[in-house]
């Protein structure tokens, strides 16, 4: 199962969180967000992973001169729960975020379900399951995932991938490493405990 660990905030959390065996990195550039870091802080963090690293940007944008600049970092992808339209010179993935009794948008690679925004809150499984079923682009899971409860919800939905943010820290925007091991561990990402003794005090 493909993981992406959401809300860094630090080079250090990046460079773990790569080792660990992640296969994508997100961070928040959105004033409003607990975890919201400059872009000076996102391309030093983006700089920190090597080249087979996914590095996103979440962001909840309206503006479209602050996505302009969210896009100067280059990301792999983009992951926008606004429906701005994306400017055609971005050469990245767009992942739009949907929820319960939204509109399904057509304009984009993947779209992620996402109605707790790194606040730990569940996803709804009805609509979630019903998505995953029928979309035809890739669809990322979200929303009260951690290590317990991550196997079930992978098995139920069956999603392309899973993003998870809260679940996996110490407080907002420090990622705590044992939790961040143990998630991967239950998405079947066994080499990642191999790391434990090293990075993990």
């Amino acid at each position: 199962m493909r993981v992406k660990i959401c809300g860094v905030t630090t080079v250090s959390d990046a460079r773990f969180i790569e080792n660990a065996g992640c296969d994508a990195l997100g961070v928040v550039m959105s004033a409003e967000s607990k975890r919201n870091i400059s872009l000076k802080q996102a391309e030093e963090i983006f700089d920190a992973l090597g080249p087979f690293m996914s590095r996103v940007v979440v962001t909840h944008t309206q503006s479209a001169d602050e996505l302009d600049e969210i896009l100067s970092l280059n990301p792999t992808a983009l992951q926008i729960s606004t429906g701005l339209k994306i400017p055609e010179t971005f050469k990245g993935r767009v992942i739009r975020v949907i929820e319960k009794g939204s509109d399904i948008p057509k304009d984009c690679d993947a779209l992620i379900i996402d109605e707790s925004r790194g606040e730990g809150t569940p996803f709804n499984l009805s609509f979630a399951k019903k998505i995953a079923q029928n979309s035809t682009v890739p669809v990322i899971l979200a929303g009260g995932l951690n290590s317990i409860n991550v196997a079930h919800a992978i098995e139920e939905v069956k999603p392309y991938a899973v993003d998870v943010c809260s679940g996996v820290e110490e407080k907002p925007g420090i990622k705590n490493r044992f939790e961040v091991l143990e998630f991967l561990r239950a998405c079947g990402k066994m080499p990642a405990l191999k790391l434990k003794e090293k990075y993990v005090s």
